[in-house]
């Protein structure tokens, strides 16, 4: 049976440390002592109906689940070094909230967090918002379904991931990501997926200049584009495209099939990429 601790105020340094299989409801974690590393090296821990306002509190939790909760400003560097997470309904708007973590799903979550999410392991996240500068870099095995993220710097690095129905408002989204797989999202941002290797869009929407250049083994398949201008240069990529692109720049291998092209730029004698005007 799990043991309750509910209905206090805890402020001092470490509060909980090494507890495990325990309940904690209603529990401010706040006050003039200013303590740091509340729920520190604990295991099989449940938060519910909480309120964060004091550092680190979430290091080295195996097994924790967290409800209903708020994480304020002041709560930095939340979660890191834990794994078999699961956090729903819950405000995160302490900077480095998510960092070297494994096995974390998060559902109907706000947050507000730059440098979220850093060399996580196995992260689904489903109905959330993010506002966030250098959000989930160099984590891998990811899903997101329905969230809605604005920020810069977005998702550089990352490994095998799959995202549906997201919106994106992202500048330098996906450098160097590895086996990606985008379905049903609108992406806005400048400089979208430099440099990134087997990229696969499917029904998607992209917005904004330059997008997917120095990419390889690069699929876009019923895609929109608006606004893009010197786009796929010096890439590989199978591209369908539903719409015109206002500028194609010097791809390097593969096809590229449109509507309507504004300017095809060849001058670069390494361009054999095919590009094929078929009407719609």
């Amino acid at each position: 049976m799990k043991k309750i601790i509910e209905n206090v105020r805890l402020d001092e340094e470490r509060a909980l440390y090494g507890s495990k299989n325990i309940l904690v409801r209603n529990v401010s974690f706040d006050g003039p002592a200013d303590g740091e590393s509340a729920v520190k090296e604990c295991a099989d821990v449940e938060i519910e109906k909480c309120f964060c306002n004091l550092r680190y509190p979430f290091w080295h939790v195996h097994g924790l689940k967290i409800t209903d909760t708020e994480m304020t400003e002041l709560c930095r560097a939340a979660l890191w070094y834990s794994d078999r997470i699961r956090i729903s309904n819950c405000k995160m708007h302490g900077i480095k909230a998510l960092r070297e973590c494994a096995d974390a799903e998060l559902v109907g979550c706000d947050i507000i967090s730059p440098e979220f999410g850093w060399s996580v392991d196995g992260i689904k996240m489903t109905d959330c918002t993010a506002v966030s500068e250098y959000f989930m870099m160099r984590s891998k095995n990811i899903t997101f379904k329905n969230v809605n993220f604005k920020g810069k710097y977005s998702f550089q690095y990352i490994e095998n991931a799959t995202f549906e129905g997201c919106a994106f408002d992202t500048k330098d989204a996906f450098w160097h990501g590895n086996n990606i797989t985008a379905e049903n999202c609108v992406i806005k941002g400048e400089y979208f997926a430099w440099y990134s290797h087997n990229l696969t869009l499917i029904d998607c929407t992209i917005l904004g200049t330059q997008p997917f250049c120095y990419c390889t083994g690069l699929k876009l398949i019923n895609c929109k584009m608006e606004g893009c201008d010197l786009a796929f240069e010096k890439s590989e990529a199978q591209a369908e495209i539903t719409t015109r692109v206002d500028s194609i720049k010097n791809p390097y291998t593969g096809t590229i099939t449109v509507p309507s092209v504004g300017e095809i730029i060849r001058d670069d004698p390494k361009s054999d990429g095919v590009i094929v005007i078929k009407k719609r």
